[in-house]
């Protein structure tokens, strides 16, 4: 096995600080020696941790993903929180304009690896399942079928990634909102649960 060089930086502290980074600058168009100096390393350092520029793309874009993730099932766990609230949540946080750099370098990396570029490939490892797999576990607590739950579950990734790249297409939050209630509108009766009524007040 290889070892440390002794000046390097852990890897998580420089995967932090390209997110950061990411969030005020991109990092799409940014050479490898220039994200290096912006983010207090070395050149050498960044091909010891991640091997290439893209492969330091794919390890941002993985890590925003799964703090993502992790938000929605922080959300899921609060009881008053229901499925439709739950969603508007995700999307309340994806739609944020402060995540558009985020966005914009996911659909980037999605297309090299789509193209089979070598160091983005790997980003195609659980893409999908790693969203459908708590999705579909979220909707079947709710009462969902377990195929359904999937079917559905597959769907709103499919909605929620399309709406996204046609907000960062026009920029029209609103109409992207209209959209995403649309759906919404649409989720199995199990998740949509009939509003409870007030008891009229005794006389």
């Amino acid at each position: 096995m290889e070892s440390q060089p002794p000046d390097s930086v852990p890897r998580v502290t420089l995967l932090n600080a390209a997110i950061e980074f990411a969030t005020a600058h991109g990092l799409s168009n940014v050479s490898l020696r220039r994200m290096a100096t912006a983010l207090g390393t070395s050149h050498r350092m960044l091909i010891y941790h991640f091997g290439s520029k893209e492969g330091l793309l794919v390890k941002v874009v993985n890590e925003v993903e799964r703090r993502q993730r992790q938000r929605m099932l922080e959300l899921e766990t609060d009881a008053a929180v229901t499925a439709a609230e739950l969603v508007r949540q995700v999307w309340r946080d994806l739609s944020d304009p402060a995540m558009w750099p985020h966005e914009r370098l996911f659909f980037e990396v999605y297309g090299l690896a789509l193209q089979g570029h070598p160091h983005a490939t790997q980003f195609l490892d659980g893409i999908v399942e790693d969203w459908l797999a708590p999705a579909t576990e979220l909707a079947v607590r709710r009462g969902v079928p377990k195929r359904d739950a999937r079917a559905f579950a597959r769907l709103g990734l499919a909605v929620v990634r399309g709406l996204l790249l046609d907000l960062l297409t026009t920029g029209d939050q609103q109409g992207c909102r209209d959209a995403l209630e649309r759906f919404i509108a649409s989720m199995p009766p199990e998740l949509t649960p009939a509003p409870r009524h007030k008891r009229p007040a005794r006389p």
